[in-house]
């Protein structure tokens, strides 16, 4: 049943592919005499299509839940307008898929050289022949893998002081939305699509499976940042994350305080969180930040930029200040 749904999806997305490439990109490319691109143009336009029918259905599911059980009501949102442009960015997914694309020849050569050397190679779908070569066990085993490594790259965000300044773009954003997810510095991006591109190639995972493992990924940690109170009740809330778990890791004082202790670093599911002890179950709602954008004496009122370049920029800004032993955070205390 998954297989044949997924199937049907493909279709209808590769049918949409080939119109609009036939009749908007090869004609233009032609034009312009850039037909030297028509290739890599193509497989990317699959995940552009992915990415705006992942938009569509991320607002139309979760906007209406933010306007009737609203956890923080905003007079003013213009703080999130620089999130729906990152959110378009990203979600079009041209990072991802081209790293993805670029590292499959590397992958491609070094399983070349395992099958000549007799090297054993990994070959998750072979583990359990009948179950886990099923679509529907393969999807599965492979998104708890890369939420595993999901985990720690998380957590190294948080660890390592120059890292931190990337993700504190992500981080500095006061009013939790739907659109929050994607607020991230573009290196940092860069980063996470050539990290978990590597993983998935080495893996098996195949390039239809990955831009899926993506969107659902993508999906899902939209929910974990929507403002709206939703009810998941103890058992749900400890299989996949929850927008108020989510929620505590981004709190001022607990989910972070720069490099020090955070908590709920998981990316899909907090068992990893209750595995390595980083799960905080507090339900209580917390100012969402970082310490020292908080006024004086509780902070020290800095900026992170109002906007999509400001945020980029400033995050330059504060590695430089770091490496120069220049970089506090007033008031640092962590739980």
């Amino acid at each position: 049943m998954f297989h044949e749904i997924v199937a049907q999806l493909d279709n209808m997305v590769s049918a949409l592919q080939t119109l609009l490439y036939v009749d908007v990109v090869q004609p233009f490319f032609y034009r312009f005499g850039l037909m030297g691109y028509d290739e890599d143009t193509y497989d990317a336009l699959y995940w552009v299509i992915v990415g705006v029918l992942e938009i569509g259905l991320t607002y139309l599911a979760l906007r209406p839940l933010e306007a009737l059980r609203p956890i923080e009501q905003w007079q003013d949102r213009k703080a999130l307008r620089a999130d729906v442009i990152y959110t378009w960015i990203a979600k079009l997914g041209i990072i991802n898929i081209a790293f993805f694309f670029m590292l499959q020849p590397l992958f491609d050569h070094w399983q070349s050289l395992i099958a000549i050397y007799g090297i054993p190679n990994i070959d998750l779908d072979g583990l359990w022949p009948g179950v886990t070569d099923q679509p529907v066990v393969s999807f599965l085993i492979y998104l708890v893998l890369l939420d595993f490594a999901g985990y720690w790259y998380h957590r190294w965000q948080h660890r390592f002081g120059v890292w931190w300044e990337l993700h504190a773009v992500h981080h500095s954003q006061q009013q939790m939305s739907l659109w929050a997810d994607d607020r991230n510095h573009f290196l940092d991006d860069i980063i996470q699509a050539a990290f978990f591109a590597s993983i998935s190639l080495f893996i098996g995972v195949q390039p239809n499976q990955f831009v899926v493992l993506i969107a659902v990924s993508n999906f899902m940690q939209s929910i974990q940042h929507v403002n709206a109170r939703l009810p998941y009740g103890w058992l749900l809330e400890r299989m996949i994350v929850s927008p108020i778990f989510h929620r505590r890791h981004h709190a001022i004082g607990y989910g972070h305080e720069g490099t020090a202790y955070g908590c709920n670093f998981g990316v899909l599911f907090p068992w990893w969180d209750m595995m390595f002890r980083t799960a905080s179950w507090n339900r209580a709602v917390e100012p969402t930040g970082i310490r020292d954008q908080l006024p004086v004496p509780d902070g020290s009122a800095r900026s992170y930029g109002d906007g999509l370049i400001a945020q980029q920029w400033r995050a330059f800004g504060r590695i430089v200040q770091r490496l120069r032993g220049q970089r506090k955070y007033a008031g640092a205390s962590a739980e």
